[in-house]
């Protein structure tokens, strides 16, 4: 080989490795890609045509009180039109079923809770997880069957976590534990007043999810799970063919406190 030809090879294959390493993707602490165009925008900003309504005691696609509306380019969840509290909770479900994922979303509480509502309903929210669909839910259920990624808000002087666990009609397994208790606390920071919070959430199938707040890891559980001594058991387990639950529904909360979405965003992750 000529030493023209042999200098020219390496000037080629210098070239080559910057090239790759520009046009790299960039990726999370847990080696996930993250791609502008690979994030799926649950909410459109204009509209809630990929959404269904759900309240209890209402069917399927009754918007109570026009709860939940778009205003400002917002997902928001409004209790204007309501006098007081009467125990109608409310969700929204985005179309379709996911299970490896990321989801993304930035949420605030604003103004007073309804009159009337539960005293733990206080600047109170939620991302319903690998929930039951939207069709299966009795009339006067109260919330879908699901993994509850709690969002909560501070009363401006006591430490009140959030991105916190609750496990309607489920189980989770942490630190090789059944955890059967309702709710878990993370180990997040107080969000006081009505602040834009950004979370996250990590869901790896029946395997593992994790809670992030802004960047950082405040919670993760295994084995998400159906529960036994729920009332929705033996239809879900027959629906799943499973207690193991390996994808679901995600659904927002309407459970008496206005709530601004300002972002709600998904990743599609590799199994």
């Amino acid at each position: 080989m000529r030493k023209g030809q042999f200098s020219i090879q390496i000037i080629a294959l210098a070239v080559a490795i910057v090239l790759s390493a520009c046009t790299s993707k960039p990726k999370s602490e847990s080696g996930i890609e993250k791609t502008a165009e690979n994030w799926i925008q649950l909410f459109n900003g204009k509209d809630l045509n990929d959404w269904q309504i759900k309240f209890k005691g209402d069917s399927l696609g009754v918007n109570y009180n026009n709860t939940f509306r778009v205003e400002d380019g917002m997902l928001r969840v409004s209790y204007e039109n309501w006098h007081e509290w009467n125990g109608k909770f409310g969700h929204i479900f985005y179309k379709g079923e996911f299970s490896h994922y990321r989801l993304r979303v930035e949420y605030r509480f604003t103004g007073e809770q309804v009159k009337n509502g539960p005293g733990w309903a206080f600047r109170n929210n939620g991302l319903m997880l690998h929930g039951q669909p939207a069709e299966t839910m009795e009339l006067d259920q109260d919330f879908p069957t699901s993994i509850e990624v709690q969002l909560l808000g501070g009363n401006g002087k006591d430490e009140r976590s959030t991105m916190n666990l609750c496990t309607p009609g489920t189980n989770v397994v942490m630190d090789s534990v059944l955890i059967e208790q309702h709710c878990t606390t993370s180990k997040s920071k107080t969000y006081h007043g009505d602040e834009w919070v950004s979370v996250e959430v990590e869901v790896h199938g029946g395997k593992v999810i994790k809670h992030f707040v802004d960047g950082e890891e405040v919670m993760h559980y295994e084995q998400p799970q159906l529960d036994p001594r729920d009332t929705t058991y033996q239809k879900l387990l027959a629906l799943y063919g499973d207690k193991i639950i390996t994808k679901g529904t995600i659904s927002l909360q309407a459970e008496s406190h206005n709530t601004d979405f300002r972002k709600i965003e998904l990743l599609v992750i590799e199994e």
